[in-house]
């Protein structure tokens, strides 16, 4: 079992900047990917990044690929989400979680995030 708990969404202005953080806890990661997930109202959820807990390896969508960074620190067992040059079409509710093999089994309960002027 693993328990994720988000925190660091908020209002943004356009061309802003927020850092989502997402504490672990429970069952060893190593063997986990950890991912960043959003939903916008009345739109399906998306894959946004996602970061091989042991590795360090990382993907992106594309849409936000040169604008975010996932990172984590081991040691803490937190992951962060950095979110450069943002556009109100990042506007929505964004979750991380944790799974093996591509699925994702344990979520947090989401935060937050919105862009506008």
């Amino acid at each position: 079992q693993v328990q994720l708990v988000e925190s660091g969404g908020g209002l943004v202005q356009p061309g802003g900047s927020l850092r989502l953080s997402c504490a672990a806890s429970g069952s060893s990661l190593d063997y986990y990917a950890i991912g960043w997930f959003r939903q916008a109202p009345g739109k399906e959820r998306e894959f946004v990044a996602a970061i091989n807990w042991s590795g360090g390896s990382t993907s992106y969508a594309d849409s936000v690929k040169g604008r975010f960074t996932i990172s984590r620190v081991y040691a803490k067992s937190t992951l962060y989400l950095q979110m450069n040059s943002l556009k109100p079409e990042d506007t929505a509710v964004y979750y991380c979680a944790a799974g093996i093999a591509g699925s994702y089994d344990y979520w947090g309960q989401g935060t937050q995030v919105t862009v506008s002027s």
